[in-house]
């Protein structure tokens, strides 16, 4: 059978079986398209033709396009996906990405922001302002929790329990998690639903939890631009995103001594290597201490 129906089926298989997000699937598609081409370019068209060599090539050829090591690493798993795909489905006899080591990324430590910094961005908002009362909720909440910005917009009213003090988060591929509520958070949020919310919604159906003026969700793209605007006004000089909040979230639980695996929960990390990085962060800190302090450093 030729490779390229065989992606469709695979493409069907993980939608239907592995509950992927929209993004990832459009990645995987992605990157095993362009996996076909260069096959197709090197006269390879049907399973038992590809062998590790092909595989390594197309390694060297994303390379050569000057794609960072992690996207080559991201390409490497949809193909490597793809042919155990086969192999297990009995369409091929032979896994070729077997023995193909992935490539080594260099991960770059974290931005996050100072506790100054965090409490002047949160004090930022006018919430004596309709806006401004649902702003400060919502970097309450993002600083809080360290959700997703996706997570963040996707949040309902009934996703938040704030008599019990947490909650519940739809994270990827749609897997869902618990997360706890500071007082703070509880406090804005309590203020934002009694009063800006109500005010916004105009009479209107809204289940999202942050709603725009005209009672729909924000966006990614509005959440961003919203904390960019009381970064500047705050006066913080670094590059801000939504993912900073969630950089300073982990950062500052892990500088007062919070457990690795509960701070991986909370952020929905499927593997403790993506929540060790923080660690880094931490240690990188001991060490500008100790420069500055040890008489012999």
């Amino acid at each position: 059978m030729a490779l390229e129906p065989l992606v469709d089926l695979f493409l069907d298989f993980i939608r239907t079986e592995r509950g992927l997000s929209n993004n990832t699937l459009e990645a995987y598609s992605r990157d095993l398209r362009d996996y076909l081409d260069f096959l197709s370019k090197a006269g390879v068209g049907e399973p038992e033709a590809v062998l590790p060599d092909h595989v390594e090539r197309h390694l060297v050829d994303l390379h050569g396009r000057g794609l960072s090591h992690r996207s080559q690493a991201r390409h490497l798993a949809a193909v490597r996906g793809f042919h155990l795909f086969l192999l297990r489905e009995r369409y091929a006899k032979n896994d070729p990405t077997e023995n193909v080591e992935t490539p080594r990324a260099s991960r770059n430590l974290p931005v996050f922001l100072t506790l100054d910094e965090v409490e002047r961005l949160l004090a930022a908002p006018d919430d004596k302002q309709p806006a401004g009362q649902r702003d400060r909720a919502m970097l309450e909440v993002m600083y809080a929790t360290g959700l997703r910005v996706s997570e963040a917009v996707g949040l309902t009213t009934e996703d938040v329990n704030l008599r019990d003090g947490y909650l519940v988060a739809q994270g990827k591929g749609g897997k869902e998690r618990i997360v706890p509520l500071g007082e703070y958070a509880i406090e804005f949020v309590k203020r934002w639903l009694e009063g800006g919310r109500e005010a916004l919604r105009k009479g209107r159906t809204a289940r999202a939890l942050f709603i725009g003026p005209r009672g729909t969700a924000l966006t990614r793209q509005g959440v961003w631009k919203i904390i960019r605007r009381y970064a500047l006004a705050a006066g913080i000089k670094k590059q801000i995103s939504p993912h900073k909040l969630r950089h300073s979230f982990a950062t500052h639980l892990l500088e007062r001594g919070a457990d690795l695996r509960a701070v991986q929960a909370m952020l929905g990390h499927a593997d403790i290597s993506t929540t060790q990085i923080y660690t880094h962060v931490d240690r990188a800190r001991v060490r500008r201490i100790y420069d500055k302090a040890h008489p012999r450093a």
